[in-house]
């Protein structure tokens, strides 16, 4: 089971990490979910932007670049709402709650990995 890992700040965001890396799965994302448990992650590849449209609880996301250095963070984000980083390559999305901005800052070292 891989893990997403602040590795500047030495900390595990997330003990699990669901990879969305077709079309199907980056689209769908957690559309449909009644909830998502805390301290797990989807990671959705290819991804600049994403909304809130027809979820049914609020979210966090951490947008990376290609070497998953972390570009912005933004907790909270509730249903019917839009966030975007247009210099991101793919994006994290939690449970809101789920980050800690004190532990996760823009410029930090993200690693998924055991």
């Amino acid at each position: 089971m891989n893990q997403l890992h602040n590795t500047t700040k030495n900390h595990v965001i997330a003990t699990e990490v669901i990879v969305a890396k077709s079309f199907l799965e980056r689209g769908r994302g957690l559309l449909g979910k009644k909830s998502f448990p805390k301290k797990k992650a989807l990671w959705i590849h290819r991804c600049r932007d994403i909304h809130t449209f027809f979820m049914k609880f609020p979210i966090d996301v951490i947008f990376v670049n290609k070497k998953l250095q972390v570009l912005s963070v933004r907790t909270n984000i509730n249903p019917w709402r839009f966030a975007f980083n247009h210099k991101a390559n793919s994006v994290f999305e939690f449970k809101a709650g789920s980050i800690n901005k004190s532990l996760v800052e823009i410029g930090d070292q993200l690693n998924v990995g055991s």
